[in-house]
């Protein structure tokens, strides 16, 4: 009988460790432009993995009182000395703070995470150890890009070739048709084969190779010219053993956030439900 009981016991604590959340860490910390709907996506992405019960998520956040965009202001070319000198000691304090918010991209700290979130991150980020963190994703843990996470290092090729693709261009917001490559991917399950969006900002890449990623939704036209052509959304992809999930879409919120109410809505309250259902599904298989 003690036995039975100690079986029982562990059979309960490895379904308890199984079902236990796992951790993402999300950084929406930016050095660039900085999207206004950062503290939508912080806030959707806080309630899936409440709803869910999934995950949880810590968040590294612009340091603050900090500029919009990163530090904003322009030296004049006719500046005095002692304005030369006050702007750079004004730089160098808010570099100084980055780093220190970024403290918890550590290898050391991330060690605590199953996977991290670039939510719309632009620009060079001062992570404390860059191919640390590569390192750490490809030793079995996740990283999930969103939106402008591909405008983020482009002058770091490793970090570009981790996420499949980079940041080109983009036009004026238009309505599309994204094309579901995978309905059996969780990111795409609960998507149509054809998923129309009223309207959103929409990336062209550079630096990307749909022979090495696994596409999840694509355009089969250019979103302004009409031109035929394979024309990349959404994709996933291994990185060593870990899993790489990335969306281009998330710039307004209205395609981020399902509140009925929203100013100036112009994406259907069910377009929004379906991305969000995107965004968890790929999380979840990033996880895995």
């Amino acid at each position: 009988m003690k036995k039975l009981f100690v079986l029982l016991a562990v059979a309960m604590t490895a379904t308890l460790l199984q079902a236990a959340p796992k951790k993402l860490l999300v950084v929406t910390t930016t050095t660039g432009f900085r999207h206004s709907s950062i503290p939508t996506l912080e806030k959707v992405l806080a309630q899936l993995a409440k709803d869910s019960g999934a995950f949880t998520v810590d968040f590294v956040q612009q340091p603050p009182g900090h500029p919009a965009s990163g530090f904003p202001a322009k030296l004049k070319k006719d500046a005095t000395a002692s304005e030369s000198a006050e702007f750079d000691a004004a730089e160098a304090k808010w570099n100084e703070s980055l780093k220190v918010v970024l403290q918890k991209l550590s290898p050391e700290n991330l060690k605590n995470y199953d996977g991290v979130v670039f939510a719309s991150t632009t620009g060079d980020l001062p992570l404390p150890d860059k191919q640390g963190f590569l390192d750490w994703i490809k030793a079995g843990h996740a990283f999930i890009g969103i939106h402008a996470a591909s405008d983020t290092f482009h002058g770091y090729p490793e970090f570009i070739a981790m996420l499949g693709g980079e940041f080109a261009h983009h036009g004026k917001q238009v309505g599309v048709e994204c094309l579901n490559q995978d309905p059996s991917n969780p990111a795409t399950t609960s998507l149509p084969k054809s998923w129309s969006i009223s309207q959103e900002e929409i990336y062209q890449f550079k630096n990307y190779d749909p022979t090495k990623v696994h596409d999840l939704l694509i355009m089969d036209k250019h979103p302004e010219t009409g031109a035929p052509g394979h024309y990349a959304v959404s994709w996933c992809k291994d990185y060593g053993k870990g899993k790489v999930f990335y969306t281009s879409l998330g710039h307004r919120e209205d395609i981020i956030d399902a509140d009925p109410n929203l100013k100036d809505r112009k994406n259907s309250v069910e377009i929004s439900k379906a991305y969000q259902a995107h965004m968890l599904g790929g999380i979840q298989w990033a996880l895995q």
